[in-house]
Order: structure tokens, then C-alpha cells, then sequence
């Protein structure tokens, strides 16, 4: 994508960005990685998320990522993805702006033992009502959308948290357009080891099922609490996929691997989590065409969460925005009139 191409009306300038990350102070520091620095800041009274990183000149990739992520963002929009607010180019440096997540990582809150970080262990139905979240994002993505994307590097770091736990998918920077819903292609290899799909990671060929394969994964972390691969761990039970799978063969060695954190005493929650589990399973077959769409994961959880949503979250359903007392006809005009204008706003981003 050509630098022509940015979007106008998103660039922000390095001066705002100064400002509202107090010249990128360390005590704003958010999170590090390959991708480098992410800060937050103050953008005129609203909380953001700016994404800081520099860009080899000799090396084109760090470039292309950040333009790929520009032109996916512009182009969705869901509750369950992170929303791009602005970029800035300044010499080598790129910045990306988000909406800023108080929650941190569904790796911050899985893996951090010592609570070193202050995030608090999630409940069960937190993780449960998150991987419908990122299920819901990641459907969007492949099915919903006006293209299909494939994300390519899913995984909790890539899962962030608003203030109430709700989920949003973010880091599109590897993100991939499949022209053909039905085939797959052929990529430079891409992600993170533990969570790239067998055919991936052998032939370097991608389809919507390597995301299904990495929510697996995802899945069986949000069960035991433990990371994809442990080093510390003997070699039969570091690989998280192998081990987990193996344990479901019995029911009880099963349930010992399961976050003795969680509290399962009732047989709803522990009916959830066993259906959750073979969904994990599932989702990390080894051969692609055995995992299930993510529609089909949206549909086996959906039912899990909605046994113990509160009243509260109705007005989030895609149809909660209708009020119950209109009359059938009623309701479908107002139904036309929202789709018309989700179209529109849509077609904005073009």
C-alpha cells in the first residue's frame, strides 16, 4: 500500500502525541515487544493507546505491517476488535493510535502468578464471556466483514480487556486478505510458535482455519491457566496442545489440569467448561478440514454464556437495540433503518 493511500483525517501529528504520552514517558509504558513500545496517553481528555515503533530503512517489513494494520482498520469495525483512532509517520518512527483498554492482556490476568501486575484471576464465567468475545471478533473478520481477513497471529497478548473484562481483538499488523472464503494461499511464514496451525507452519499455506486453530489454543489456556509451551515442565507436558488433548481422554486426569483457581462447584459451570474443552479439541485438529468455522464456535458458546448473563447486557446483542414493545412490523422498519445506516457508515471506510 502506498503512503497516498493512508486514510486522510486519521493522521495525527508527532507534537499531539508528545503531549498526550508526556513526551512517551516511561511511566506511561503500557507493554513491550517485536512491535515495540505501546504507551498511554491523554488525546484532548480521552484516554489512547499509542503503539510506537521504528522502522528498519533498509528493511520494508516493519513498514508493511504498519500500513497492513492501517488498511484493516479502516475497513472493520466490531465491538470485539480494537478501534484504530489515528497514525503518525515521523522519519523512521510509526505510531498507531487505539482506544485505550483499562483491563490489560487475557495474558496479563492467565499467566502473571505473582500478581506482579495487579490484574486480578478472571472467574470462570469472565474467561467464559471473553472467548465468545473473541470468538464473535474473529467471525466477524473471516464471515461478516465486506472481505475476508485472516488475523494470523492470534493469541492472549493479542486480547485485550476493558474495565468490565469484555474482549476485543487487536494487532492486525499480520493480518491477511483471502480473496477466495473457500481457498487458502500461500504466505511467508508469520505469528507466534505454539499457536500456528500444523499446515501452516509445514507449507506455509493459510485459510481461515489457522485463526480456528489459535483459538483453540487460546481456549485450552483460558482452561488450565498455563501458557502453549513450558520449558520448565517435563518434554511429555510442555506443548499445552498435546498434553491438553491427551488428558481428555480421562475425565479426572482432565479435571486436575483444569486452573485450580477457577470455581467450578456447580455442574453448570463444570458442564460449560467440559464443552468448552471439546470445542478446544475441535479447533486444533490437525487437519484443517476437520476444525470447525467460527461461527460454529460463537454458536456452541453463545448458549454457555447466556445461562448467566446479567439483564444488564442485553442492550449488547445485535438485536437488543430494538425495543421489545414494538410491534413486528415496527421492529422490521427499525431493523431496515439500523442496516441502512451500518452501510453507511461502512462505505466511509473504503
Amino acid at each position: 500500500m502506498d503512503t497516498t493511500c493512508l486514510i486522510r483525517g486519521m493522521h495525527m501529528s508527532i507534537e499531539s502525541l508528545r503531549n498526550a504520552t508526556e513526551n512517551f514517558s516511561e511511566a506511561n509504558v503500557l507493554g513491550r515487544g517485536g512491535f515495540g513500545v505501546v504507551y498511554k496517553g491523554n488525546l484532548n481528555g480521552m484516554l489512547v493507546a499509542v503503539k510506537r515503533s521504528e522502522c528498519d530503512p533498509v528493511s520494508k517489513k516493519g513498514l508493511q505491517e504498519f500500513r497492513a494494520e492501517i488498511d484493516v482498520l479502516t475497513k472493520v469495525r466490531h465491538r470485539n476488535l480494537v478501534a484504530l483512532l489515528g497514525y503518525c509517520e515521523n522519519g523512521s518512527e510509526r505510531l498507531l493510535v487505539y482506544e485505550y483498554m483499562s483491563g490489560g492482556t487475557l495474558g496479563d490476568h492467565l499467566f502473571d502468578q505473582q500478581n506482579s501486575s495487579g490484574h486480578k484471576q478472571l472467574t470462570w464465567m469472565q474467561r467464559l464471556t471473553i472467548a465468545l468475545d473473541v470468538a464473535r471478533g474473529i467471525e466477524y473478520l473471516h464471515s461478516l466483514a465486506q472481505e475476508t481477513f485472516i488475523h494470523r497471529d492470534l493469541k492472549p497478548s493479542n486480547i485485550l480487556l476493558d474495565g468490565e473484562m469484555r474482549a476485543k481483538v487487536s494487532d492486525f499488523g499480520l493480518v491477511k486478505l483471502a480473496a477466495d472464503r473457500e481457498k487458502s494461499v500461500m504466505t511467508r511464514l508469520a505469528g507466534t510458535f505454539g499457536y500456528l496451525a500444523p499446515e501452516y507452519a509445514i507449507t506455509g499455506k493459510i485459510s481461515t482455519k489457522v485463526d480456528v486453530y489459535a483459538f483453540g489454543v487460546i481456549l485450552m489456556e483460558i482452561i488450565t491457566g498455563r501458557k502453549v509451551l513450558d520449558d520448565s515442565l517435563p518434554d511429555d507436558e510442555s506443548h499445552l496442545v498435546t498434553c491438553f488433548r491427551r488428558n481428555l481422554l480421562d475425565r479426572d486426569r482432565f479435571m486436575k489440569s483444569v486452573d485450580p483457581s477457577l470455581d467450578l462447584s456447580d455442574n453448570e459451570s463444570r458442564d460449560a467448561l467440559l464443552e468448552m474443552a471439546d470445542l478446544a479439541r475441535h479447533c486444533t485438529a490437525r487437519e484443517h478440514i476437520q476444525r470447525p468455522d467460527m461461527s460454529h464456535c460463537v454458536n456452541r458458546l453463545a448458549p454457555l454464556v447466556d445461562k448467566w448473563r446479567p439483564t444488564s447486557y442485553a442492550e449488547e446483542d445485535e438485536e437488543g437495540d430494538l425495543d421489545s414493545g414494538l410491534e413486528l412490523s415496527e421492529k422490521l422498519k427499525k431493523w431496515k433503518s439500523n442496516e441502512n445506516t451500518s452501510t453507511a457508515d461502512f462505505s466511509t471506510f473504503g
